[in-house]
């Protein structure tokens, strides 16, 4: 299209020529129609001297409608000729003018062309990958939830068995205090095995007090942990708290930060210490640990599947922690601060989904 504008220009220069060369029974009809036929292409001719006297389809402003300043013809000019190379009118032997041309409007969306189709190409790769790389985790999801389902059926089996044993035990001249701690493992384990159970499944939401979730899972775990390291809990609401909650499904995030903590204490010995409160609408759990402490960098990394500081373990339980915490109960959790060599604060926060004095 380019070449066929510069083709037409030419035409108009040699027409231009003709009319100021011939005599006067000269037929011009011709060279009229070929001038009068450029309708799209915007044109400026200059004199001999480089000044613009004709100008033909350049669009005029509002509050210069009837003559285009001089000073935009000298702009535009300059534009059109880094454009297009201009092209001679030959008048006479010394006498010459110049058509300055630029690119008619069709040829200036056409330049537009190969960035759309471009784009477009980049448009559907991204789409693509995106389809790939979704088919392809959703593949892993499945795999994860038929390996946990099927975790859950082959625990299913031991832990009746385990649970019955329990109660020959307690027939027989052992402790209560042992029995009492034995059946609270299998009774945990039992607690494992719904969860695997559940994974991949939209996890139902009740009611509960937070209070009696978060101190059930502290007792537990304080006679799993070293004696040297203290686990404790503060409300600063004087009144019961109550949250939408999933409680297995929650109790595995509150192990998985007691563990994650108890693993950064390097000393095997130290403190994790839960403080809840109610604060615009939303319970506010603060974890505080005396552990190893956490890099500014790794606050998020933290959260990753896999990501571990440990010579054992697979990195999936703050990632699991998010996931519980963020898709099932719509809230968040995050470092909310962190100083190597001190320790570390993770921040749980859970909307408030039921009123504290609604106990019904």
């Amino acid at each position: 299209m380019a070449e066929e504008e510069r083709m037409k220009m030419q035409l108009w220069a040699a027409a231009t020529s003709q009319i100021a060369s011939a005599n006067d029974n000269t037929d011009f009809s011709f060279c009229l129609r070929v001038i009068e036929d450029n309708k799209t292409i915007p044109v400026i001719i200059i004199d001999e001297h480089g000044r613009p006297y004709q100008h033909r389809n350049i669009e005029t402003s509002p509050e210069h409608e009837l003559e285009i300043p001089a000073s935009r013809l000298y702009k535009l000019l300059k534009q059109y000729g880094e454009e297009n190379e201009p092209i001679e009118i030959k008048l006479d032997e010394n006498v010459s003018h110049f058509i300055y041309y630029g690119d008619s409007l069709l040829l200036q969306k056409l330049a537009y062309y190969p960035i759309f189709q471009w784009a477009l190409i980049i448009l559907f790769v991204v789409i693509f990958f995106a389809i790939f790389v979704g088919m392809k985790k959703a593949e892993q999801d499945r795999v994860w939830v038929g390996l946990s389902k099927e975790t859950a059926h082959q625990l299913g089996t031991p832990i009746s068995s385990l649970m019955a044993w329990v109660e020959l035990l307690k027939g027989m001249d052992v402790p209560a205090e042992v029995s009492n701690e034995i059946e609270k493992d299998v009774l945990r384990l039992q607690t494992i095995a719904q969860r695997f159970s559940k994974v991949g499944s939209k996890p139902e939401l009740s009611k509960v007090c937070l209070n009696e979730v978060i101190d059930k899972s502290l007792g537990y775990m304080r006679g799993r942990v070293s004696k040297r390291i203290e686990i404790s809990s503060n409300y600063s609401n004087s009144e019961l708290m109550f949250a939408s909650l999933n409680v297995p499904l929650f109790e595995w995030v509150i192990e998985n930060l007691i563990k994650n903590a108890v693993d950064a204490m390097e000393t095997g010995e130290g403190s994790i210490k839960f403080d809840v409160k109610l604060e615009d609408k939303n319970y506010i759990i603060d974890v505080r640990d005396t552990g190893k402490g956490i890099e500014s960098g790794k606050f998020k990394k933290v959260f990753a599947p896999g990501f571990t500081t440990k010579s054992r373990g697979w990195g999936l339980g703050l990632s699991l922690a998010k996931r519980i915490v963020e898709e099932y109960h719509k809230g968040q959790i995050f470092v909310k601060e962190s100083e190597v060599g001190v320790g570390t604060t993770f921040r749980i926060i859970l909307p408030l989904t039921y009123n504290n004095e609604d106990r019904a």
